[in-house]
Formats: structure tokens, C-alpha cells, sequence
């Protein structure tokens, strides 16, 4: 059972940047790792993905997000930079040992998830 740690949310205001840790049980090698958000009432978004392949962003991210990985140390990245309030969301990292493909953005494609951290964006 794979383990997922978030870490490095926090308050900042409009133009401001953070970097989210994700830090993974398993050694990160074959694995899918991707970076979710969501707001209370609305469905979990895909915002970023890396895998042995590449990485991939949704629109909203592209630009302004970078994901990343460190194999060494079983974690993965995302610096988030020009943050808007429309990013407040908690940010859930996630990972799954097949490739999803061009369908990653879609949460149940993944399998073991984080318990989030938050990102609060004030103007």
C-alpha cells in the first residue's frame, strides 16, 4: 500500500509562489505521479502529471506550474508560481503504476492519494 505525504502549502497573496512537496513510500521509479486540486463542492481537478514519459499540465497550469521528481528521494514536486485566488484549493498529490495516458487528468485513473495540503491564494 503505497503512501503519499503532501507538504508545503500555506498563505500567500495574489502573484505568489510555493513549492508542494509529495513524498512517496515506494521508490519513484515505474510510477505515475500527478498532482490534483479541489475546492469544496466541486470535482477534483488534475493539474499536473510526471511519469518515466514526460510530465503533462492542464491548461490552467501551464506556464505558471512546474511538476517535477526526485528519484533519490522518492518525492515529487510542484512549484506554483502567479497564483491567483482562483487557485486556493487543497492539493492532492497521487500515484498509480500504469500509465494513464492522454485520460491522466482524470482522478479514478489513480490509485493511491495524499491527504492534501492547502493552498490559499488572497488578492
Amino acid at each position: 500500500q503505497a503512501q503519499l505525504t503532501e507538504s508545503g502549502g500555506g498563505s500567500v497573496q495574489s502573484g505568489g509562489s510555493l513549492k508542494l512537496s509529495c513524498l512517496m513510500s515506494y521508490a519513484l521509479g515505474r510510477w505515475c505521479m500527478g498532482w490534483f486540486r479541489q475546492v469544496p463542492g466541486k470535482e477534483r481537478e488534475g493539474v499536473a502529471m510526471v511519469d518515466r514519459h514526460g510530465s503533462g499540465y492542464a491548461d490552467s497550469a501551464k506556464g505558471r506550474f512546474t511538476i517535477s521528481r526526485d528519484n533519490a528521494k522518492n518525492t515529487v514536486y510542484l512549484e506554483v508560481s502567479s497564483l491567483t485566488p482562483e487557485d486556493t484549493a487543497m492539493y492532492h498529490c497521487a500515484a498509480t503504476p500504469f500509465f494513464p495516458g492522454g485520460v491522466w487528468s482524470q482522478p479514478h485513473h489513480f490509485d493511491y492519494w495524499g491527504q492534501g495540503t492547502q493552498v490559499t491564494v488572497s488578492s
